[in-house]
């Protein structure tokens, strides 16, 4: 059954599933719009819960009859529904068996004050399953400040959106178009993470706040950046190891401080 105000879309043509097409699919046109879409049930109960309503949400045909989605549009009573034929809803939706279920919401603006605790600083990071999961495990680990540099994969666009799985809505998001001169005058110890040559991440006195610097998958973090941190720091692994995915190395450090921290 319809929830009151569903508007249907059956075709290609309609111009409101182009529009939205062209968001989903559009970095550029996202950053334009300062909107962006979540995709599935998870991500929107999430928003709703720590955001509060979206502005648009989207539901398939099918979609329409599942028991979850329906409690939670009837929980939306204020927000217009779009309801797309399952050919269409399956163009905006990046997932390859889609829920059924996404929402258009704002992309919020940068905080204005500045950085005050420990954070996660991004450098060229390309790949959008790394840049979601490091903000995930940022998240998790009870970092709130993510500073985004060039070169890196949008951090609001659907797939960066996917894999941080709800962790956009507990973080201050920031751009960094000079990540040197933000770590040359971050008031804590920032610790540029390196495949090698830097000191034992574990003889590091993490307790205090801490800007951890990530670097490029292939090239990691420049010599630059290297260059205005405290410390480059280097997990110790196995010899016949040459190095960590990005995202596995910023879990391990960030959960070393969580594990200093709580000795204190």
């Amino acid at each position: 059954m319809k929830t009151a105000g569903t508007k249907t879309v059956t075709s290609r043509d309609n111009p409101v599933f182009k529009a939205l097409r062209l968001l989903a699919k559009d970095s550029r046109e996202q950053a334009r719009q300062r909107r962006t879409i979540i995709d599935g049930l998870h991500l929107v109960a999430e928003y709703r819960k720590k955001i509060g309503a979206p502005e648009q949400l989207v539901v398939s045909e099918s979609g329409e009859r599942d028991a979850e989605i329906q409690s939670l549009l009837a929980a939306h009573r204020d927000v217009e529904i779009l309801c797309l034929r399952d050919a269409l809803f399956g163009e905006i939706s990046g997932v390859a068996t889609p829920v059924g279920l996404l929402a258009v919401i704002a992309i919020p603006a940068a905080p204005a004050s500045p950085v005050a605790g420990s954070c996660v600083v991004l450098e060229a990071i390309q790949d959008a399953g790394n840049v979601g999961t490091i903000l995930r495990t940022a998240a998790a680990a009870g970092v709130r400040d993510v500073v985004a540099g060039p070169g890196c994969a949008g951090v609001w666009t659907p797939r960066v959106l996917r894999a941080a799985q709800g962790a956009h809505f507990s973080l201050a998001i920031r751009p960094g178009d000079d990540l040197p001169a933000f770590v040359a005058g971050y008031a804590g110890l920032s610790v540029a993470t390196l495949a090698a040559g830097g000191t034992s991440l574990y003889d590091l006195d993490l307790a205090g706040p801490v800007a951890w610097i990530f670097g490029n998958e292939g090239a990691g973090v420049s010599p630059q950046l290297a260059a205005a941190a405290s410390v480059g720091a280097t997990i110790p692994m196995a010899t016949e190891s040459e190095s960590l995915n990005v995202a596995a190395a910023a879990a391990v450090c960030l959960f070393e401080a969580v594990r200093q921290r709580e000795k204190v």
